[in-house]
């Protein structure tokens, strides 16, 4: 119920209150079960970034060539932007409400999710399969992948196959030494 919450009407604009209420818990059973707003906040953005990075790590250590990693990176993190639609943007909007440490962790985990997207890039330029890999480039495939959770509407007959098979060809194309 937080994500709907934190979703609609944003982190700041929702009450531990109306939580409560949508949950059927007065406040003091709420704390029970959390001990702040912020830290739901927190096990929210915490929860969907580590399936992203266990996603990624996943795909890192397959066996396939780097061309194929990347395709896969481009798969899985389509794939878990479009479940976790809602915990995306409200990373976006809210998580500049997180508390130091709590920051300090998600960006922690967020590096190793750009980390294993590097290291595949670094992987395929060295192998000579890619043009490029720097930091750049991973941000942005990481911007544009993320960005789905922006405009994706299921309802819209958009299929998440659809999507990362379209970010793959255009990715690949670009970066792909053809032959």
């Amino acid at each position: 119920m937080a994500i709907e919450l934190f979703s609609t009407v944003g982190y700041h604009a929702t009450s531990v209150a109306e939580i409560g209420n949508r949950t059927d818990l007065q406040p003091g059973a709420l704390y029970y079960h959390m001990k702040s707003k912020e830290e739901l906040l927190w096990e929210i953005l915490r929860r969907y970034t580590e399936k992203a990075l266990a996603g990624a790590q996943r795909v890192v250590a397959m066996d396939a060539t780097p061309v194929e990693k990347l395709g896969q990176l481009i798969d899985v993190h389509v794939g878990i932007i479009a479940r976790h639609q809602r915990e995306v943007l409200i990373q976006m909007r809210d998580a500049d409400a997180l508390g130091a440490e709590h920051m300090r962790q998600l960006q922690a985990l967020r590096q190793e999710v750009q980390d294993c997207w590097e290291s595949v890039l670094e992987e395929g330029y060295r192998a000579g399969e890619l043009t490029r890999a720097n930091r750049i480039v991973a941000n942005g495939l990481l911007g544009m992948v993320n960005s789905v959770a922006q405009w994706y509407r299921p309802r819209r007959g958009q299929r998440i196959d659809e999507i990362a098979g379209e970010f793959r060809a255009m990715v690949i194309q670009g970066l792909a030494h053809l032959a």
